[in-house]
């Protein structure tokens, strides 16, 4: 585990442990796409150059549990992984009648 993600700050930063692991998991999906970084990290580990670009304000979550670029201005999407099970930001309600419920809890 990188040293940055023992601290607080980072935590604080995000607004949350949860937050800061969906922002870490999007931007990771991302750059193994082909996104390309946006601090310069020796080495080019992945994890680390995440950490850097969210200790350097680079990138966040919006209200929507999307991935952004810059502050909230300027508001270029990252990674949108539409949930895969009800409550999770950006999957789409239950169709009624299906069965299943939004606040199922398994």
């Amino acid at each position: 585990m990188l040293d940055e993600l023992k601290e607080e700050g980072i935590v604080n930063k995000v607004g949350g442990r949860f937050k800061l692991s969906t922002l870490i998991q999007k931007r990771m999906v991302a750059l193994n796409t082909g996104a390309k970084a946006l601090v310069d990290v020796r080495g080019g580990d992945k994890m680390a150059i995440v950490i850097q670009e969210i200790l350097q304000d680079k990138i966040y979550l919006d209200s929507t549990g999307n991935v952004q670029t810059g502050n909230a201005k300027n508001q270029t999407i990252m990674a949108n992984l539409p949930g895969s099970y009800p409550g999770m930001p950006g999957a789409a309600p239950p169709m009624p009648g299906s069965g299943v419920r939004a606040d199922a809890d398994d």
